[in-house]
């Protein structure tokens, strides 16, 4: 008896093997990446090539993560870092989506107010730090305020920007239709930039942990910023390398919660 052949596959399932194998790929290659430079940080302590003092390794950051764990100071420090960072985007998204929606509206208020937006978006928000802490004192109130200056203004041009780029037929077969430019901005506009939002969203939200970060450095008692300005300050600088690692797995975090919402959506709606 002959062996029963398997059936050749579709085009689609073809390409649905291959581009799962070339996402296997990269995340392979990323992965080993990240471990050779384990690897290569650890023995460089561990030979002398570099001071682990200044410099720190693998092993000491993982020391100063669990003895930081122990006493819950740590859990304490990225809770606050979170919360800021998680109620500043939130802010940042809702006024530049009504701020951005007012401008599409009224052609006379974009003209007038865009100038402005462009200059307050190429500030250093750094600069802006030390007024927030004259105008508005110390504290949490402060540091949201910081994590939304840094993102709120390119956020409202983007936006506006992306409104702007709809296709201007669609609108017009609304207005054909008796619709109003209420109907035009809800049924099309805003259901046209959903792909914008999104990758604006994406920019925000490390965006507003920058701004958050910022203002811990400056009016904090709490948070990962403040812990790596007094790790800096007396010298515990595997304190402050293990902050920044842990800031770079937030914003990890963060980034991939919103590519799989941006996932979902775009399957949903096949975007």
């Amino acid at each position: 008896m002959t062996k029963t052949q398997k059936p050749e596959l579709t085009k689609q399932e073809q390409f649905i093997r291959n581009h799962l194998r070339h996402h296997h790929q990269i995340a392979f290659l990323r992965t080993l990446i990240f471990f050779a430079v384990l690897v290569l940080w650890e023995s460089s302590a561990t030979l002398g090539w570099i001071d682990s003092f200044f410099f720190s390794s693998p092993s000491r950051i993982v020391r100063c993560f669990l003895e930081q764990l122990k006493t819950n100071s740590l859990i304490m420090h990225v809770g606050i870092t979170l919360y800021e960072t998680i109620i500043s985007f939130l802010l940042v998204i809702l006024c530049s989506l009504l701020i951005a929606t007012a401008l599409w509206y009224s052609n006379h208020l974009s003209e007038v107010l865009e100038p402005y937006l462009v200059i307050l978006n190429s500030l250093p928000k750094s600069a802006l730090a030390p007024l927030f802490i004259v105008w508005l004192g110390t504290g949490m109130k402060t540091i949201i305020v910081a994590g939304m200056s840094v993102a709120i203004f390119g956020s409202i041009i983007s936006l506006y920007t992306g409104f702007q780029q709809v296709d201007s037929e669609k609108i017009t077969l609304i207005y054909t239709l008796g619709g109003k430019k209420r109907d035009a901005f809800f049924k099309v506009v805003l259901p046209g930039s959903v792909p914008t939002l999104l990758s604006t969203a994406k920019v925000n939200i490390g965006l507003a942990l920058v701004g958050v970060i910022i203002g811990e450095f400056l009016a904090a008692k709490r948070g990962l910023g403040y812990l790596i300005i007094y790790g800096s300050q007396v010298f515990q600088l595997d304190m402050v390398i293990t902050s920044i690692i842990i800031l770079c797995l937030i914003a990890l975090g963060f980034y991939k919660f919103i590519q799989l919402i941006e996932h979902r959506i775009r399957i949903k709606f096949k975007m």
